[in-house]
């Protein structure tokens, strides 16, 4: 085999090469299902049913940061966003913040269908952290999600 042949060869077996030993290894998928972390994260929210997050240290590209980012969509307990309107100001969201980190590409499409998103400023000002955007979607009982060093 001409040694042009055997580098092209090379090149298209190492990709597959290395994705079965990423899914061998048990190596994390893109994105994270588990509630427990963002139950701790936004205890205001309760008990959660559902849930996709990435965060900003997932698949850590060798660059050491001190913050962490966490952005997704959870499902509410069914009659907790009830709960919440009826405790808290809510104002329909204008604007809803693009998934733009290079860490949440696994978030784009994900979510409700045709969501109609409200807000409580009051519950983004009731987390520890340093920033926490929340958005509630009615039809789909969901939470969508972007903070900032959400454990404080």
């Amino acid at each position: 085999m001409d040694r042009r042949k055997l580098i092209v060869a090379g090149l298209a077996v190492v990709p597959v090469w290395w994705g079965l030993r990423q899914v061998a290894s048990g190596a994390p998928t893109d994105r994270h299902s588990e509630t427990g972390p963002l139950e701790q994260a936004f205890p205001v929210l309760g008990t959660l049913t559902d849930a996709a997050w990435v965060s900003s240290r997932d698949n850590d590209r060798g660059t050491p940061s001190p913050e962490l980012a966490l952005s997704g969509f959870a499902r509410l307990a069914a009659g907790r966003l009830d709960e919440l309107t009826a405790a808290h100001a809510f104002v329909a969201a204008e604007t809803v913040e693009e998934f733009t980190g290079w860490f949440e590409k696994p978030l784009k499409g994900r979510g409700p269908k045709n969501p109609q998103w409200i807000r409580s400023e009051e519950l983004d000002r009731a987390g520890s952290g340093v920033s926490v955007k929340l958005w509630f979607d009615r039809g789909s009982e969901t939470v969508r999600f972007r903070a900032l060093n959400p454990y404080g």
